[in-house]
């Protein structure tokens, strides 16, 4: 007998954002693992048990929460977000793979989560109304060229960019090298995005040019976007300024 093992988003912080689906995946579930600030979000029951770890543990965690899932127990693995994105799928995944034979006869069910990106767009208007990519500077797990290799290179696309992990105490240097680097492909006028919190009560949306950016906005609570040279930002008198990327790209307006 085996148990089952979801694989949850809290959502970027406001409760309303989280999905149904995972609420009941939270019902259902006896053990939870994750890093500490997300399964803090939980309303748990005083049956079901906590099992928080540090940040860079994921593999760890995923390892645990598999092992846990095969004794029969009904798990449940915690990530802020979506859990596909840049979060705790990928490494349920990764230990089933690399596992034992038994951890792959589990049942495993990811369940969509809203992500951070999605929450700071809204806020805004539509940034991510063409065609857009999402890309971690962290180089813990990748290394730095790598990551300046596809700035470049999305740039040149005119993708609009979303950066998670934008900046840390670890890295104070890399946001800002990575705006040095779209500065030589994009105009200075590209709207930049410093999305903090989106949808909590310490919410903070600012909006800058490329030319003007400044890192000491953001930090790891910050969710940075860059748009293409198409983004528009609309002024409205009393109101907060829009941000969109139209449709259309490449070719006359309709």
């Amino acid at each position: 007998m085996t148990g089952v093992i979801h694989v949850i988003g809290t959502g970027p912080g406001n409760p309303e954002q989280m999905t149904p689906e995972a609420l009941r995946a939270v019902a259902v579930s006896q053990e939870f693992y994750g890093y500490f600030p997300y399964i803090e979000r939980l309303n748990l029951r005083p049956d079901q048990k906590a099992v928080a770890s540090d940040n860079r543990e994921e593999l760890a965690r995923a390892r645990a929460a598999l092992a846990r899932a095969a004794e029969g127990v009904n798990v449940c693995v915690v990530s802020g977000g979506d859990p596909g994105v840049f979060a705790m799928a990928s490494a349920v995944c990764e230990a089933i793979e690399h596992g034992p034979e038994a951890w792959r006869a589990l049942e495993l069910v990811v369940v969509p989560g809203l992500t951070a990106m999605l929450a700071v767009a809204a806020r805004i208007g539509a940034p991510l109304g063409h065609d857009f990519c999402a890309i971690s500077l962290s180089d813990n797990l990748k290394p730095w060229d790598l990551i300046e290799r596809r700035l470049q290179l999305v740039a040149e696309a005119g993708l609009v960019m979303a950066f998670y992990n934008p900046i840390s105490k670890a890295r104070p240097w890399q946001l800002g090298r990575a705006f040095d680097i779209l500065r030589t492909v994009l105009p200075g006028e590209t709207p930049v995005i410093f999305g903090r919190a989106a949808g909590r009560p310490d919410e903070r949306i600012v909006v800058s040019t490329l030319a003007a950016a400044d890192p000491a906005e953001a930090d790891m609570a910050t969710c940075v976007m860059v748009g293409s040279p198409e983004t528009r930002v609309i002024a409205r008198p009393g109101r907060p300024d829009l941000v969109y990327t139209p449709r259309f790209a490449g070719r006359p307006r309709p």
